[in-house]
């Protein structure tokens, strides 16, 4: 065969699949699986197994005696970009208490197409307490981010749960005009679905977010839930803590949500740390939150 025809008009060959996208390597992605369980040994929350891989690292802080045992989860990537995948497994045994948040914000980069995927996996037995309370998830212009959080509870076991998501940073002037999120809850007591919920905005979010009936322009969002017998009667209490700020919360069946926006991460932050407080019922926030 003869040399390929040359382009007339780009140094480059007419059948560049010879030197194409198929000869390219391939692109590096971060993998990350965390599997974590306790359990309930001599009136303590005792570590069960740990196991972590690739980037997902797990750490455990020292605590009081006899206090709900705390887990930070890391990922040592420095955040998530298309094609990346996270994995956390939590499981709580019967009477034992966790804690389980974040050493940072997680950050979701911009994609050059593929999408972040996050799964949660959360499950909390009899008589145990569970709080997932990761901190702020950040989405950069043209982050894509699919997370999925899937909870399992025994009929009287106790959960607290929050999600937050920021457009943008901004005192570094960011902006987010376009990307996507989907963001899927599904929380289980006793095998029951109690409460399901999607969050998808993706394309031109900047126009969707901007909208009155969405975000009106603000930048930071957050979603709590609580589970247990006695979650009802924090309604009023936590009602007395939005106050007349954008946000608010129902009550019914043993279940709390509560939703919050704010013009900025740092006031979503000072309207969150009074809430989860009062939530823990009285314990304090992850030291990781106040530093």
């Amino acid at each position: 065969m003869g040399k390929p025809e040359r382009a007339a008009n780009a140094d480059m060959y007419l059948d560049a699949p010879s030197a194409g996208l198929a000869d390219s390597p391939a692109l590096q992605r971060a993998h990350g699986v965390a599997r974590l369980s306790f359990r309930r040994k001599a009136d303590e929350t005792r570590l069960e197994q740990l196991y972590q891989e690739g980037c997902a690292k797990i750490r455990l802080p020292t605590g009081t005696a006899g206090a709900p045992r705390e887990a930070i989860l890391i990922n040592t990537a420095g955040g998530l970009t298309g094609g990346d995948q996270l994995t956390t497994e939590i499981i709580v045994g019967p009477r034992a208490g966790a804690v389980v948040t974040t050493q940072a914000c997680e950050r979701i980069y911009k994609s050059s197409g593929d999408v972040a995927t996050v799964s949660n996996s959360l499950r909390v037995g009899t008589g145990a307490h569970l709080a997932w309370l990761p901190q702020e998830t950040i989405l950069f212009n043209g982050g894509r981010l699919q997370r999925k959080l899937d909870v399992d509870l025994a009929p009287d076991a106790d959960f607290l749960g929050l999600e937050a998501i920021v457009l943008g940073r901004e005192m570094m002037g960011e902006s987010v005009n376009s990307g996507m999120l989907h963001d899927r809850w599904r929380v289980r007591r006793d095998g029951v679905l109690v409460f399901a919920d999607d969050l998808r905005f993706a394309g031109d979010i900047a126009v969707t977010l901007g909208r009155r009936s969405v975000l009106n322009g603000r930048r930071a969002m957050a979603t709590l839930l609580a589970v247990g017998d006695d979650s009802e009667r924090l309604l009023d209490p936590v009602r007395a803590l939005i106050g007349e700020e954008e946000g608010g919360a129902s009550a019914f069946d043993g279940r709390l949500i509560i939703r919050l926006v704010a013009p900025s991460s740092y006031l979503l932050r000072g309207r969150l740390e009074p809430i989860i407080t009062l939530l823990l019922r009285g314990r304090a926030l992850p030291k990781v939150w106040r530093l």
